[in-house]
């Protein structure tokens, strides 16, 4: 499932591309769209993650300068049957993390330290959990990807803007223009909807089953929460904000109603735990009896 997005979202922009350069430039323009659209998958496939990271700054971190990471990463990794992952830190004080990379081979997971400093070991390693199963479900990948288009996209709906309002529009139509500017952002906000919002609840899911402790979650959870309520991470911007474990933007979703949210809301997902709370404790009743 998770390459059949990939091969979609890559055919996606692609075509974009190829139409946009056909309505500049005829099929000259329609050529260079093609080129650069290759341009563009051949580098979001490959170097998307490195491109997220280096946009916040994260620094790799070795077992020597944060052995207590390291312990928590390496034995949740041994759990879940992973490789373990390149860390990273971002120096950053609102608590969030995320998970990157094309496999679990080339994974990288990057934590912030605001998140270290508030939460606990059992809450720390949740998290972590949390990432390390989006790795396990080979869904950082299509998430990384869907950052970099959607940031293409982003970029070519203010180009046309600027150029509907200063450009030489005699063989353009301007509204045309304007028009195609503000419904791309859109196209943008839908690419990042085809990363489902399941997502989030199959990788609390597999947290709760690494850690054997869908409380730990939850309580991290709400301690996000809570400090994301206070500030925003520097440099999050619309196009990755999916990335992250919570909204990067001060809890809150910058995107209009529910059918763009990037993220179910936190009490959505703690109500999701605690139906496996509940039926963890039922599996180990019927064993005690059975």
């Amino acid at each position: 499932m998770e390459q059949a997005k990939t091969v979609f979202l890559l055919s996606f922009l692609a075509v974009l591309f190829v139409m946009l350069g056909g309505y500049f430039g005829g099929v000259t323009g329609a050529l260079i769209g093609l080129l650069l659209a290759s341009g563009m998958n051949f580098y979001a496939y490959f170097y998307s993650d490195k491109m997220l990271l280096r946009h916040y700054h994260a620094e790799p971190v070795t077992p020597e300068q944060n052995p207590r990471l390291y312990r928590i990463i390496s034995s949740l990794a041994h759990k879940a049957g992973l490789p373990v992952p390149a860390m990273y830190i971002i120096h950053e004080a609102t608590p969030n993390a995320f998970a990157t990379g094309r496999d679990p081979e080339h994974a990288a997971v990057a934590i912030t330290e605001g998140l270290l400093r508030m939460l606990d070991d059992e809450e720390v390693e949740a998290v972590m959990a949390h990432e390390l199963s989006h790795v396990k479900h080979r869904d950082m990948l299509i998430a990384t990807v869907a950052a970099s288009i959607a940031g293409a996209i982003a970029m070519i709906a203010n180009m046309m803007q600027f150029g509907a309002m200063f450009g030489n529009n005699r063989d353009r139509n301007p509204i045309v223009m304007i028009v195609l500017s503000l419904l791309l952002p859109v196209a943008a906000s839908v690419i990042q909807m085809t990363i489902s919002r399941s997502r989030e609840f199959m990788a609390d899911a597999g947290a709760a089953r690494i850690t054997g402790h869908p409380e730990w979650l939850q309580r991290a959870l709400r301690k996000l929460e809570t400090y994301n309520a206070r500030g925003s991470v520097r440099g999050a911007t619309p196009e990755n904000a999916h990335l992250f474990i919570v909204s990067p933007f001060n809890g809150k979703q910058l995107s209009f109603g529910e059918l763009f949210r990037t993220h179910p809301t936190t009490e959505q997902r703690i109500a999701r735990l605690e139906l496996l709370k509940a039926e963890g404790t039922t599996r180990r009743f019927e064993r005690h009896y059975r």
